[in-house]
C-alpha cells in the first residue's frame, strides 16, 4: 500500500469536477481503496530545475494542467476494451531546494513501486527524471533508457538539463537511446561525452524498443512540434508529430520490460486552448492502452 502522504512529502491531488463517463472518474484516489490497480500516477510540479537552465518557468503547474485534461477526455468504458485500473498518489511537495525535491521524488516513487504499482510521473521539469528513475533502478537494478527529447539533457551543471548524465555516472542507468534529438540545440561537447557514455541516437524509422532486462521509457513533450505542443519549456518548431509519439508510448507500454513511465516539461503558461495538456492525457492514455496488452499477452 502507498505510505502517507505525510511520509512520503505528497499531497493528495486536486482534480475538477469529473462527469462519471470520463475515465479520470475511475481513477482511485483513497490508499485504502488501491486494491486492483496496477499503475500509479505521481505529480511532480516543480520546474526549479528549468529556471536554473534559464528556461520558460510554469512547468510547476503541469500535474493540474494534465488532470485537468484527463477529466475531460478519455471515455470511461473506451470501445478499445477496458483499461488498467491506476491510482492517484498525489503531488510531491517541492523542497527549498533541488537537491531535497529529487530525494522526496525518490521516496515517493520508491513506496508506489512497493505497493507493486508501476509508476507513471507526470512533471515538472525533466531534471526530475533522474530521482523518478532512481528509485525504480534500486527496486530492479540498472535500466536501459529509452527517452524521447529535442535536448540530451546531460549537462554537468544541476537543472533540468542534468537527468540522464546522473542516471548514467550513478550507474542506475547501463544504457540510453533517444529519439527526436535536434543537432542545433545540442552542443557538441554534449553530443561526444553522450556517444563516448554509450549512448545511441536513434534513427526513428523503425518501433523496436532496444534490449535490456528492464526498461525506463521518458518523454520530453518538447520533442513534439510546436504547433502540437506548444505549452513546454523549450519549444520545438521541427518536431515530432503526436501520431509518431503513440506508436512509440503504446509499445512502451505494452512492453513488461518498461518499469516505469513519465511526461515531462508540460508548461500551461504557454499552452493554447490546452493543447499541450491534452496531448499528455492521449499519451498517458495510449501508455495504459499499451499495459493493458500485457495482460492479454499481446504486444510485447
Amino acid at each position: 500500500m502507498f505510505t502517507p502522504h505525510a511520509i512520503c512529502h505528497t499531497r493528495p491531488a486536486e482534480w475538477p469536477e469529473i462527469d462519471s463517463g470520463r475515465f479520470a472518474a475511475t481513477i482511485v484516489r483513497d490508499p485504502e481503496q488501491i486494491g486492483d490497480c496496477a499503475v500509479a500516477l505521481l505529480g511532480l510540479p516543480d520546474d526549479t530545475g528549468v529556471r536554473l537552465n534559464n528556461g520558460r518557468a510554469g512547468a510547476a503547474a503541469g500535474p493540474a494542467a494534465f488532470r485537468a485534461a484527463l477529466a475531460r477526455y478519455g471515455a470511461a468504458e473506451p470501445m478499445g476494451g477496458p483499461l488498467p485500473r491506476v491510482f492517484d498518489a498525489g503531488d510531491i511537495e517541492p523542497a527549498d531546494t533541488l537537491e531535497k525535491t529529487h530525494e522526496r521524488v525518490t521516496a515517493a516513487t520508491a513506496a508506489v513501486v512497493a505497493g507493486g504499482l508501476l509508476p507513471v510521473a507526470i512533471g515538472g521539469g525533466h531534471d526530475l527524471t533522474w530521482p523518478f528513475v532512481r528509485a525504480v533502478a534500486q527496486a530492479h537494478g540498472p535500466l536501459t533508457g529509452v527517452y524521447f527529447d529535442a535536448h540530451l539533457d546531460v549537462r554537468e551543471s544541476p537543472g533540468s538539463g542534468m537527468a540522464f548524465r546522473r542516471l548514467l555516472e550513478t550507474g542506475h542507468a547501463r544504457a540510453l537511446t533517444v529519439h527526436g534529438l535536434s543537432s542545433f540545440v545540442n552542443s557538441r561537447v554534449h553530443a561526444e561525452w553522450f556517444i563516448k557514455s554509450g549512448g545511441t541516437v536513434a534513427s526513428d524509422s523503425l518501433v523496436k524498443l532496444p534490449e535490456g532486462d528492464a526498461l525506463f521509457v521518458s518523454f520530453d513533450l518538447d520533442v513534439l512540434d510546436a504547433a502540437q505542443a506548444p505549452g513546454v519549456s523549450a519549444p520545438n518548431p521541427a518536431g515530432w508529430n503526436m501520431l509518431e509519439a503513440v506508436r512509440w508510448v503504446q509499445a512502451a507500454g505494452a512492453d513488461p520490460r518498461t518499469k516505469c513511465f513519465d511526461v515531462m516539461e508540460l508548461n500551461p503558461r504557454f499552452d493554447v486552448d490546452a493543447r499541450t495538456a491534452r496531448a499528455a492525457a492521449h499519451l498517458f492514455l495510449t501508455f495504459l492502452r499499451g499495459f493493458a496488452q500485457r495482460k492479454r499477452g499481446a504486444g510485447a
